[in-house]
């Protein structure tokens, strides 16, 4: 089955091909023609991965690339002593251009005096198939870490103490991120729907 991920973002593209079981082709923007970021203008995680692949798919259709089916996700890092920031401004928390360095240096000047380090990483799959849309969330909970530790991943991957563990994202590597992590859970759900349609 081929798929059209509505994102640019190669950390994310790699990421998600390496959940997806065999016999699925992933598409990112690039590969479709859409060689320009897309606006997220959503109030809401859930709206915005919605009118990214929204946007998407019209394109789709204006460059009559035929009934593609298209998903988008978007996500977002939410502390608890931060009242849920940065939310759903997660990837420009420091300002635009889209810094992942600049966030994270923010992200600990902001909780340089918190004890409570509490934080979730929650992820929403828009899919957008046979004119309807469907959703799939996943989250993962965790800690905020007092400095940046370890190398993989992306974002906040240095920050993110997940639950159960002592090592952050970016120590734990991409195996176990993509065994526990908000996106994959919201993945594999979209895998068991794609799988019972």
């Amino acid at each position: 089955m081929q798929l059209v991920f509505a994102s640019a973002n190669a950390h994310k593209i790699k990421e998600i091909n390496a959940l997806l079981p065999i016999g699925y082709t992933l598409f990112g923007l690039t590969d479709v023609g859409i060689n320009y970021e897309i606006p997220e203008p959503g109030a809401t995680i859930r709206e915005n991965s919605f009118l990214k692949a929204n946007h998407v798919l019209k394109t789709l259709k204006q460059q009559e690339k035929g009934n593609l089916t298209v998903f988008a996700d978007d996500s977002g890092l939410e502390v608890e002593t931060l009242h849920g920031a940065p939310g759903v401004y997660s990837a420009r928390y420091a300002g635009t251009p889209k810094d992942d360095g600049n966030n994270n240096k923010k992200l600990l000047r902001e909780l340089r005096h918190a004890t409570n380090r509490k934080a979730r990483f929650v992820t929403c799959i828009a899919l957008l198939m046979n004119e309807q849309v469907h959703y799939f969330e996943g989250e993962v909970t965790g800690t905020i870490a007092f400095e940046e530790r370890g190398t993989a991943g992306f974002g906040y991957d240095p920050l993110f103490i997940p639950t159960g563990y002592r090592s952050t994202f970016a120590e734990l590597g991409a195996e176990v991120k993509n065994a526990i992590s908000h996106r994959a859970r919201a993945v594999k759900l979209l895998t068991d729907f794609l799988g019972s349609e």
